[in-house]
Protein backbone atom coordinates (compact mmCIF):
# COMPACT_ATOMS: atom_id res chain seq x y z
CA UNK A 1 0.00 0.00 0.00
CA UNK A 2 1.81 3.32 -1.01
CA UNK A 3 1.52 5.67 1.87
CA UNK A 4 0.38 8.80 1.91
CA UNK A 5 3.01 12.14 2.28
CA UNK A 6 0.54 14.66 1.70
CA UNK A 7 1.05 16.71 4.81
CA UNK A 8 -1.43 17.08 7.06
CA UNK A 9 -2.72 20.30 8.14
CA UNK A 10 -4.29 21.52 11.31
CA UNK A 11 -7.08 24.15 9.99
CA UNK A 12 -8.33 26.41 12.72
CA UNK A 13 -11.84 27.68 12.54
CA UNK A 14 -11.10 30.88 13.96
CA UNK A 15 -14.10 32.77 15.36
CA UNK A 16 -17.05 31.01 14.98
CA UNK A 17 -18.88 33.89 14.75
CA UNK A 18 -16.89 34.95 11.84
CA UNK A 19 -16.53 33.97 8.40
CA UNK A 20 -14.63 30.93 9.28
CA UNK A 21 -16.70 28.23 9.26
CA UNK A 22 -17.87 28.93 5.39
CA UNK A 23 -14.90 29.72 3.97
CA UNK A 24 -13.52 26.20 5.44
CA UNK A 25 -16.01 24.49 4.12
CA UNK A 26 -16.06 25.96 0.74
CA UNK A 27 -12.41 25.29 0.46
CA UNK A 28 -12.60 21.75 1.21
CA UNK A 29 -14.69 21.24 -1.20
CA UNK A 30 -12.44 21.93 -3.76
CA UNK A 31 -10.56 19.34 -5.52
CA UNK A 32 -6.87 21.02 -5.85
CA UNK A 33 -7.21 21.24 -1.73
CA UNK A 34 -7.70 17.75 -0.91
CA UNK A 35 -5.05 16.65 -3.80
CA UNK A 36 -2.09 19.39 -2.08
CA UNK A 37 -3.06 17.94 1.58
CA UNK A 38 -4.82 16.32 4.13
CA UNK A 39 -7.02 18.67 5.78
CA UNK A 40 -7.91 18.32 9.71
CA UNK A 41 -9.81 21.11 11.10
CA UNK A 42 -9.63 22.19 15.00
CA UNK A 43 -12.79 23.41 15.72
CA UNK A 44 -16.69 22.86 16.18
CA UNK A 45 -18.08 20.43 14.24
CA UNK A 46 -21.97 21.51 14.58
CA UNK A 47 -20.80 24.85 13.32
CA UNK A 48 -19.13 23.27 10.41
CA UNK A 49 -22.13 21.69 9.61
CA UNK A 50 -24.69 24.62 10.05
CA UNK A 51 -22.03 26.69 7.68
CA UNK A 52 -22.29 23.51 5.51
CA UNK A 53 -25.88 23.90 5.60
CA UNK A 54 -26.04 27.67 4.60
CA UNK A 55 -23.73 26.86 2.09
CA UNK A 56 -25.64 23.82 0.26
CA UNK A 57 -22.38 22.13 0.80
CA UNK A 58 -22.69 18.36 -0.07
CA UNK A 59 -19.69 17.73 2.51
CA UNK A 60 -20.18 15.15 5.84
CA UNK A 61 -18.21 16.69 8.42
CA UNK A 62 -17.18 13.64 10.89
CA UNK A 63 -16.37 15.04 14.73
CA UNK A 64 -13.04 13.02 15.93
CA UNK A 65 -11.60 13.55 19.31
CA UNK A 66 -8.24 12.40 18.09
CA UNK A 67 -6.66 12.50 14.54
CA UNK A 68 -6.26 8.68 14.78
CA UNK A 69 -8.86 6.58 12.86
CA UNK A 70 -9.09 10.14 10.18
CA UNK A 71 -9.56 8.65 6.79
CA UNK A 72 -9.61 11.77 4.44
CA UNK A 73 -11.82 10.63 1.95
CA UNK A 74 -13.42 12.68 -0.72
CA UNK A 75 -16.60 14.25 0.33
CA UNK A 76 -15.46 13.81 4.35
CA UNK A 77 -14.79 17.10 6.56
CA UNK A 78 -12.24 15.47 9.58
CA UNK A 79 -12.88 18.22 12.65
CA UNK A 80 -11.38 17.82 16.10
CA UNK A 81 -14.33 18.19 17.93
CA UNK A 82 -13.95 20.65 20.38
CA UNK A 83 -17.77 21.63 21.67
CA UNK A 84 -17.49 24.82 22.81
CA UNK A 85 -20.03 26.72 20.24
CA UNK A 86 -23.51 26.41 21.34
CA UNK A 87 -26.63 25.66 19.16
CA UNK A 88 -27.88 28.73 17.85
CA UNK A 89 -24.88 30.73 18.48
CA UNK A 90 -25.31 33.45 16.49
CA UNK A 91 -23.46 34.83 13.28
CA UNK A 92 -22.16 38.59 12.70
CA UNK A 93 -21.89 39.55 16.60
CA UNK A 94 -18.82 39.65 19.00
CA UNK A 95 -18.88 36.92 21.59
CA UNK A 96 -16.32 35.91 24.20
CA UNK A 97 -17.80 32.27 23.31
CA UNK A 98 -16.48 32.64 19.90
CA UNK A 99 -13.17 34.59 21.69
CA UNK A 100 -12.61 31.29 23.85
CA UNK A 101 -13.32 28.73 21.00
CA UNK A 102 -10.39 30.79 18.73
CA UNK A 103 -8.13 30.60 21.23
CA UNK A 104 -8.75 26.38 22.24
CA UNK A 105 -8.60 25.67 18.52
CA UNK A 106 -5.55 27.09 18.36
CA UNK A 107 -4.07 25.81 21.29
CA UNK A 108 -5.02 22.32 20.17
CA UNK A 109 -3.54 22.73 16.86
CA UNK A 110 -0.43 23.75 18.40
CA UNK A 111 -0.20 20.92 20.39
CA UNK A 112 -0.98 18.18 17.69
CA UNK A 113 1.96 19.68 15.52
CA UNK A 114 4.12 19.87 18.36
CA UNK A 115 3.65 15.88 18.91
CA UNK A 116 3.92 15.15 15.24
CA UNK A 117 0.40 14.61 14.74
CA UNK A 118 -0.08 17.43 11.94
CA UNK A 119 2.34 18.90 9.88
CA UNK A 120 1.19 22.53 9.61
CA UNK A 121 -1.19 24.91 11.05
CA UNK A 122 -3.15 27.56 8.78
CA UNK A 123 -5.72 29.66 10.87
CA UNK A 124 -9.10 30.95 10.00
CA UNK A 125 -9.84 34.87 10.79
CA UNK A 126 -10.08 35.60 14.90
CA UNK A 127 -11.27 38.77 16.08
CA UNK A 128 -9.27 40.63 18.36
CA UNK A 129 -12.12 42.20 20.46
CA UNK A 130 -13.51 38.75 21.23
CA UNK A 131 -10.21 37.09 21.93
CA UNK A 132 -9.50 39.62 24.83
CA UNK A 133 -13.18 39.50 25.74
CA UNK A 134 -12.53 35.63 26.64
CA UNK A 135 -9.49 36.86 28.64
CA UNK A 136 -6.39 36.25 26.29
CA UNK A 137 -4.70 39.50 26.01
CA UNK A 138 -2.92 39.00 22.77
CA UNK A 139 -2.76 40.99 20.12
CA UNK A 140 -3.31 38.79 17.78
CA UNK A 141 -2.11 34.85 16.53
CA UNK A 142 1.09 35.90 15.62
CA UNK A 143 1.80 37.06 19.30
CA UNK A 144 -0.82 33.70 20.58
CA UNK A 145 1.65 31.40 18.63
CA UNK A 146 4.26 32.71 20.07
CA UNK A 147 2.93 32.46 23.44
CA UNK A 148 1.90 28.90 23.09
CA UNK A 149 5.51 27.70 21.43
CA UNK A 150 7.33 29.49 24.13
CA UNK A 151 9.58 31.21 21.21
CA UNK A 152 10.55 34.74 22.42
CA UNK A 153 11.01 36.36 18.61
CA UNK A 154 8.66 35.97 16.03
CA UNK A 155 7.80 38.23 12.20
CA UNK A 156 5.04 38.17 9.71
CA UNK A 157 5.22 37.79 6.97
CA UNK A 158 2.81 38.67 4.08
CA UNK A 159 2.64 37.32 1.18
CA UNK A 160 0.48 38.64 -2.14
CA UNK A 161 0.66 38.39 -5.47
CA UNK A 162 4.19 39.61 -7.14
CA UNK A 163 4.65 40.70 -3.07
CA UNK A 164 6.37 39.20 0.04
CA UNK A 165 6.77 41.61 2.97
CA UNK A 166 8.48 40.70 6.42
CA UNK A 167 7.91 42.99 9.47
CA UNK A 168 10.07 44.12 11.72
CA UNK A 169 7.34 45.62 13.97
CA UNK A 170 3.61 44.93 13.63
CA UNK A 171 0.98 45.76 16.35
CA UNK A 172 2.53 48.12 18.29
CA UNK A 173 1.76 52.06 18.25
CA UNK A 174 4.34 53.88 15.28
CA UNK A 175 6.07 56.00 18.03
CA UNK A 176 7.10 52.99 19.68
CA UNK A 177 7.69 50.92 16.93
CA UNK A 178 10.59 53.58 15.86
CA UNK A 179 11.86 53.32 19.19
CA UNK A 180 11.56 49.93 19.26
CA UNK A 181 13.88 49.29 16.00
CA UNK A 182 17.44 48.57 16.24
CA UNK A 183 20.34 47.18 14.10
CA UNK A 184 20.00 43.55 15.89
CA UNK A 185 16.22 43.04 15.59
CA UNK A 186 16.09 44.18 11.71
CA UNK A 187 19.48 41.85 11.35
CA UNK A 188 17.47 38.99 13.10
CA UNK A 189 14.02 40.08 10.59
CA UNK A 190 16.44 39.36 7.68
CA UNK A 191 18.03 36.45 8.55
CA UNK A 192 14.33 34.72 9.06
CA UNK A 193 13.25 36.31 5.85
CA UNK A 194 16.11 34.80 4.12
CA UNK A 195 16.20 31.54 5.51
CA UNK A 196 12.09 31.25 4.57
CA UNK A 197 12.34 31.86 1.16
CA UNK A 198 15.17 29.37 0.72
CA UNK A 199 13.06 26.91 2.91
CA UNK A 200 10.69 27.46 -0.12
CA UNK A 201 12.86 27.09 -2.91
CA UNK A 202 14.68 30.63 -3.39
CA UNK A 203 18.23 29.59 -2.99
CA UNK A 204 19.81 33.17 -3.30
CA UNK A 205 16.72 35.72 -2.35
CA UNK A 206 17.02 39.54 -3.26
CA UNK A 207 16.06 41.58 -0.29
CA UNK A 208 15.36 44.85 -0.42
CA UNK A 209 15.26 47.20 3.04
CA UNK A 210 12.85 49.99 3.82
CA UNK A 211 13.81 53.05 5.44
CA UNK A 212 11.69 54.66 7.87
CA UNK A 213 11.61 58.31 6.65
CA UNK A 214 10.46 59.09 4.04
CA UNK A 215 13.30 58.92 0.98
CA UNK A 216 14.46 56.72 3.33
CA UNK A 217 15.89 59.76 5.11
CA UNK A 218 17.55 61.24 2.27
CA UNK A 219 21.40 61.08 4.07
CA UNK A 220 20.08 62.62 6.75
CA UNK A 221 17.44 65.43 5.79
CA UNK A 222 14.47 63.53 6.82
CA UNK A 223 14.37 62.12 11.09
CA UNK A 224 16.85 62.22 13.01
CA UNK A 225 19.78 59.89 11.85
CA UNK A 226 17.27 56.68 12.16
CA UNK A 227 18.63 54.70 9.06
CA UNK A 228 22.09 55.17 9.51
CA UNK A 229 21.67 54.16 13.21
CA UNK A 230 18.88 51.89 13.30
CA UNK A 231 18.90 49.87 9.54
CA UNK A 232 22.53 50.48 7.92
CA UNK A 233 24.47 48.11 10.83
CA UNK A 234 22.10 45.36 9.81
CA UNK A 235 22.39 45.72 6.29
CA UNK A 236 26.15 45.78 6.28
CA UNK A 237 26.04 42.38 8.76
CA UNK A 238 23.30 40.66 6.52
CA UNK A 239 25.78 41.83 3.45
CA UNK A 240 28.93 40.40 5.12
CA UNK A 241 27.35 37.10 5.18
CA UNK A 242 27.43 37.01 1.36
CA UNK A 243 23.51 37.65 1.28
CA UNK A 244 21.85 40.08 -1.52
CA UNK A 245 20.75 42.80 0.92
CA UNK A 246 20.03 46.18 0.21
CA UNK A 247 18.90 49.59 1.84
CA UNK A 248 17.85 51.07 3.56
CA UNK A 249 16.05 52.23 0.47
CA UNK A 250 12.85 54.90 -0.16
CA UNK A 251 9.60 52.59 0.61
CA UNK A 252 7.19 54.15 -1.98
CA UNK A 253 9.68 53.16 -5.07
CA UNK A 254 11.03 50.23 -3.15
CA UNK A 255 7.31 48.11 -2.90
CA UNK A 256 7.15 49.12 -6.83
CA UNK A 257 9.88 47.64 -7.59
CA UNK A 258 9.18 44.68 -6.14
CA UNK A 259 6.28 43.61 -7.76
CA UNK A 260 8.20 44.68 -10.61
CA UNK A 261 10.65 41.43 -10.05
CA UNK A 262 13.62 43.47 -8.72
CA UNK A 263 13.32 41.81 -5.48
CA UNK A 264 11.81 38.52 -3.87
CA UNK A 265 10.99 40.06 -0.29
CA UNK A 266 10.30 43.65 1.53
CA UNK A 267 11.63 44.53 5.04
CA UNK A 268 8.62 46.61 6.41
CA UNK A 269 9.76 48.68 9.49
CA UNK A 270 6.24 48.99 10.83
CA UNK A 271 2.84 47.54 10.45
CA UNK A 272 0.99 49.86 7.73
CA UNK A 273 4.28 50.48 6.04
CA UNK A 274 3.99 46.47 5.09
CA UNK A 275 0.71 45.87 5.26
CA UNK A 276 -0.21 49.03 2.55
CA UNK A 277 1.33 47.60 -0.13
CA UNK A 278 -0.23 43.74 0.20
CA UNK A 279 -3.66 44.59 1.08
CA UNK A 280 -3.64 47.17 -2.15
CA UNK A 281 -2.18 44.54 -4.51
CA UNK A 282 -4.68 41.20 -3.13
CA UNK A 283 -6.51 41.28 0.13
CA UNK A 284 -8.78 38.40 -1.00
CA UNK A 285 -5.36 35.94 -2.00
CA UNK A 286 -2.86 37.64 0.48
CA UNK A 287 -1.68 35.07 2.77
CA UNK A 288 -0.05 35.84 6.46
CA UNK A 289 3.06 33.68 7.27
CA UNK A 290 4.26 33.48 11.15
CA UNK A 291 8.17 33.16 10.56
CA UNK A 292 10.65 32.16 13.35
CA UNK A 293 7.95 29.28 14.91
CA UNK A 294 8.93 25.65 15.51
CA UNK A 295 6.23 25.29 13.65
CA UNK A 296 4.67 26.24 10.10
CA UNK A 297 1.73 28.21 10.03
CA UNK A 298 -0.47 30.08 7.28
CA UNK A 299 -3.64 32.54 7.17
CA UNK A 300 -6.05 34.50 5.70
CA UNK A 301 -4.95 38.14 5.62
CA UNK A 302 -8.22 39.03 6.29
CA UNK A 303 -10.67 39.86 9.44
CA UNK A 304 -13.72 37.93 10.19
CA UNK A 305 -15.95 39.98 8.12
CA UNK A 306 -18.97 40.03 10.52
CA UNK A 307 -20.97 42.06 7.90
CA UNK A 308 -21.07 39.06 5.54
CA UNK A 309 -20.66 35.86 8.18
CA UNK A 310 -23.60 33.67 7.87
CA UNK A 311 -24.29 34.75 4.50
CA UNK A 312 -22.75 31.97 2.84
CA UNK A 313 -21.03 34.85 0.27
CA UNK A 314 -17.62 35.06 1.60
CA UNK A 315 -14.79 34.28 -0.58
CA UNK A 316 -12.19 31.77 0.24
CA UNK A 317 -9.73 32.58 -2.02
CA UNK A 318 -7.12 33.34 0.79
CA UNK A 319 -7.73 30.22 3.04
CA UNK A 320 -7.06 28.26 -0.60
CA UNK A 321 -3.97 30.25 -0.93
CA UNK A 322 -2.66 30.37 2.56
CA UNK A 323 -3.21 26.18 2.52
CA UNK A 324 -0.90 26.08 -0.68
CA UNK A 325 1.76 28.34 0.73
CA UNK A 326 1.50 25.97 4.33
CA UNK A 327 1.76 22.82 2.08
CA UNK A 328 4.75 24.47 0.21
CA UNK A 329 6.38 25.12 4.00
CA UNK A 330 5.71 21.99 5.78
CA UNK A 331 7.77 18.66 5.80
CA UNK A 332 7.00 15.63 3.63
CA UNK A 333 6.67 12.48 6.17
CA UNK A 334 4.16 9.74 6.41
CA UNK A 335 1.55 9.08 9.40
Amino acid sequence: MTQDTRPIVAITMGDASGIGPEIIMKALARPEVRALCRPLVVGDAARLREAGAILGSALEVVARQTPQGATYAEGVVECIDLGLIPAGHPFGQLSPVSGEGSYRFIERATRLVEAGEADAICTAPLSKEALHAAGHKYPGHTELLAHLTGTPEVSMMLVAPRLRVIHVTTHIGLVDAIRKIEPGLVERVIARGHATLVKSGIADPRIGVCGINPHAGENGLFGQGEEAEKIIPAVQACRARGWKVDGPLPADTLFFRATRGDFDLVVAMYHDQGHGPVKVLGLEAGVNITVGLPVIRTSVDHGTAFDIAGKGVADDGSLVEALRQAVDLAPRRAH
